[in-house]
Parts: C-alpha cells; sequence; structure tokens
C-alpha cells in the first residue's frame, strides 16, 4: 500500500514538473529579432522611379503589376509622345489602369 502512495506521489511530481516545463516562456534569441531582410529592402523602397529615365528593364523590376510588355509599352509611349509631364500621364500608356498607378504612385517620379 505505502509503495503504491509513492508512485502516485512520484507520478504527481513528474507530471507537474512536465506541465511547468512545457508551459514554461521560451526567451527569444537575439537572432530572431534581428530581421535579415531589412537592410537589403530599404535602398529600393526610398528610391523613385524617374518615368522620363527609367529603361524598361528598371520598369519591370521596380513597380508591382508592370512586367516586360507593360514596361516595354512606357518607354515606347515615351519615345512616342515625349517625356510625360506628371504621374497620372501613365494612364495613358496601353495596359496601365488606374489600380497599377495607385499601387506605384509613392514610387514614380517626374524629372
Amino acid at each position: 500500500m505505502r509503495t503504491g502512495y509513492f508512485y502516485s506521489l512520484i507520478f504527481a511530481f513528474l507530471t507537474s514538473a512536465s506541465i511547468a516545463a512545457i508551459a514554461a516562456p521560451v526567451a527569444p534569441s537575439e537572432a530572431t529579432k534581428t530581421p535579415l531582410l531589412m537592410d537589403a529592402a530599404t535602398p529600393s523602397q526610398t528610391a523613385k522611379v524617374d518615368l522620363n529615365g527609367a529603361d524598361a528593364a528598371t520598369l519591370q523590376k521596380e513597380l508591382a503589376g508592370v512586367g516586360e510588355a507593360k514596361a516595354q509599352a512606357i518607354v515606347a509611349y515615351r519615345d512616342t509622345n515625349g517625356p510625360f509631364a506628371s504621374v497620372d500621364e501613365l494612364l495613358e500608356v496601353k495596359g496601365i489602369g488606374k489600380a497599377i498607378l495607385d499601387r506605384n504612385r509613392e514610387k514614380l517620379e517626374v524629372n
């Protein structure tokens, strides 16, 4: 009888110890606090794309929703009609709609 009681106490102790170990908060390591891609993404977010000076490859890389065909259409429009007077003039390019312009407005400038 005493051994059964003793084993019950040992079982209760080990169970509570394992629950406490599982429920204990884990201290975050220094490696998880530092974002690894922050430095790589910062320069492209701050630099604006000049509609009158950028080539098709730059437009394709920097603008969301602009692929190779739309980037070439922007350059062709610029070559045909002269430099852009404003960012809103980008709506005149075939394939560029209001949604694409609104998504990229903060990245664009006209010099």
